[in-house]
């Protein structure tokens, strides 16, 4: 093989490289943690924004202890506008909120208050980790 027809095969070779890795990127899949609903207006605008930026992104948010008061019917923000009205937005968006069976319980929260959009699952913390671990969703905090 002359040197040309090596130097060919090899830009050959890391275009078709290239193009497979551009094919083969993972799935963007983020799980934002809520244990403050002083935070749920900042989480809920930067599930916007992270959905503006990146539409293709599987995003799911965590709520537990105070968190999920805003998941809560008839929740509002500090000027007065009801949660409701952004959740349903996200869900459209195909966000998924989740809320802790463990702080319903604690706080005798009956749960036909948690918000129909929302799913009632064992344990927040819990759903946390498996999400990380087992399903390899990034983590974030706002």
């Amino acid at each position: 093989m002359t040197i040309v027809r090596r130097w060919f095969a090899a830009i050959l070779l890391s275009l078709l490289s290239c193009t497979a890795a551009h094919g083969a990127q993972k799935e963007e899949k983020v799980v934002y943690h809520v244990n403050d609903a002083s935070n749920a207006t900042a989480a809920l605008r930067n599930i916007r924004n992270h959905l503006d930026a990146s539409p293709q992104a599987t995003i799911v948010l965590v709520a537990h202890g105070p968190g999920i008061d805003f998941l809560l019917d008839g929740a509002i923000d500090k000027q007065g506008t009801p949660y409701d009205v952004a959740v349903r937005e996200l869900v459209k968006r195909g966000v998924s909120f989740r809320v802790c069976n463990n702080t319903l319980q604690g706080r005798n929260i009956d749960r036909q208050r948690v918000l129909p959009e929302a799913v009632i699952v064992p344990s927040g913390v819990a759903e946390l980790s498996r999400l990380q671990a087992q399903e390899g969703y990034v983590y974030i905090k706002p």
